[in-house]
């Protein structure tokens, strides 16, 4: 892994839970052929593009707010009722 990437990712997402997931879901996609976003190296490894790609701000996320967290809640809760 690429410790420089590592640190500048950290500075995107100050969350490690957070960061790790986003980590996670896009070395899955690259593995499952998706491009990478940026240029690489051949001694990249998924983890590495991976962790380029969120420290250059092309990887992003966002957090739901408690209201859209609360719909979904109730509507599972209606489900499960029925």
């Amino acid at each position: 892994m690429k410790s420089q990437y590592l640190d500048i990712a950290l500075q995107q997402v100050p969350n490690r839970h957070i960061l790790i997931n986003m980590v996670s879901q896009r070395v899955r996609q690259l593995i499952a052929g998706f491009r990478p976003l940026t240029t690489t190296e051949s001694s990249f490894t998924h983890m590495d593009i991976a962790l380029k790609e969120i420290s250059e701000g092309k990887v992003g996320f966002t957090l739901p707010d408690q209201k859209e967290l609360a719909e979904e809640r109730a509507r599972k809760r209606r489900k499960r009722t029925m």
